[in-house]
């Protein structure tokens, strides 16, 4: 039977908004990315296949199909082709999913998935137009438009969450972010973008008192904000599919095989638990216990999220988002899915871990999950 391994996973650094990587074009970044990609897995780009992009907004220097774009930029071959996708913030997790579904299938031998956003060129938001939602969609949810900010204030009431609780979980990612970056943990999977090696969003040294300063733009008196939600940010990732016997007939060294890729959906209301339910998914059809896995990527959309997710799957909060995550990192949201992943196999394979799950929460209220295994 045919599998899907990742043979090369690399990202750019993750630029905090105006900063460093904002002078790019996301076609020219992505390009950058996909040139280091294949330099890294020494393969041809002559036998890919297929690019299959995530990118959520999907207007101006991001539209027109940029997958394709990027291709075309990177001076690949024209034979070799490129698709856009949007699962909102999953969006190039789902490209791994479809890349990796590909591969099984035999549709494809070698695959790139991976994705961008350049949040500081292109405003977050600014492709959502109330005509999104018609009459239908309104009914049914009594004229509730989704809103991640009010939604993460839901789920830090429902779950019973402090606004102390989440500082503290975001000082954490700051921390672990900053302990990662200096011991160079990060350094395999970047590749030097814009002059820089450096995630920009990282701050040590913040403080309960400082973060409790911070207002609560979501909700009067609440306990969500900028401190202890995602940052906006730029940013690229990417990552080289291919099967076991294509990677063994052609010299390639795979690091991890996608055991398991599933997505669900939850209410678009407050849209940010489908997680949990994903994640079980993900365990059902593995037949893998929360205790197998070793390492866990959980999107810090918000803190609420995580911490929501930690005291319902019951996963070791100490191998979760271990070096750090989008609240000290950023989050370029089409890039996102593949960050988290190219993040989760560097750390499987430095620290030998056999099993990794990765999951996000998404617009729409849905999420991926991913378990990934060590070759």
């Amino acid at each position: 039977m045919r599998d899907a391994v990742i043979v090369e996973a690399v990202r750019t650094p993750i630029g905090k908004r105006d900063g460093a990587l904002s002078g790019l074009h996301s076609a020219d970044i992505s390009a950058h990315v996909l040139n280091a990609l294949v330099e890294r897995a020494e393969i041809d780009p002559a036998c890919v296949d297929d690019v299959v992009w995530g990118c959520v907004t999907q207007i101006g220097e991001q539209t027109f199909d940029i997958a394709r774009t990027a291709v075309l930029s990177a001076g690949w071959p024209e034979h070799v082709p490129g698709v856009t996708l949007d699962r909102q913030c999953g969006s190039s997790q789902q490209a791994v999913h479809f890349a990796a579904a590909g591969v099984i299938a035999g549709q494809y031998d070698v695959a790139v998935a991976g994705g961008v956003e350049m949040m500081s060129r292109t405003t977050m938001g600014s492709n959502n137009i109330p005509a999104a939602f018609g009459p239908a969609y309104l009914r049914r949810y009594d004229d509730v438009v989704p809103d991640q900010g009010r939604g993460s204030e839901i789920v830090a009431d429902e779950w019973g969450l402090s606004r102390t609780q989440l500082d503290e979980y975001a000082l954490r990612s700051h921390e672990r972010a900053h302990a990662a970056q200096q011991r160079g943990a990060f350094a395999a999977q970047i590749v030097e973008t814009a002059g820089t090696f450096l995630d920009e969003g990282i701050r040590p040294g913040g403080t309960l008192e400082k973060l409790a300063t911070l207002k609560t733009p979501f909700k009067e008196d609440g306990k969500v904000s900028a401190g202890n939600a995602s940052q906006i940010s730029d940013g690229v990732a990417a990552l080289l599919v291919t099967t076991s016997e294509y990677a063994a007939a052609n010299g390639l060294r795979p690091l991890a095989r996608i055991h398991t890729a599933v997505v669900t959906g939850a209410a678009p209301m407050p849209m940010l638990t489908a997680p949990i339910p994903a994640t079980a998914k993900a365990l059902k059809h593995s037949g893998l216990s929360i205790g197998d896995i070793g390492a866990f990527e959980c999107n810090e959309a918000f803190a609420p999220v995580p911490l929501a997710w930690l005291a319902d799957t019951g996963a070791d909060p100490a191998l979760t988002n271990p070096l750090g995550g989008a609240i000290a990192l950023g989050h370029p949201l089409g890039a996102s899915g593949a960050r988290l992943m190219t993040t989760l196999v560097h750390h499987m394979r430095d620290n030998d871990v056999r099993y990794g799950l990765q999951t996000m929460c998404e617009g729409g209220g849905q999420a991926n999950a991913t378990i990934l295994e060590l070759l």
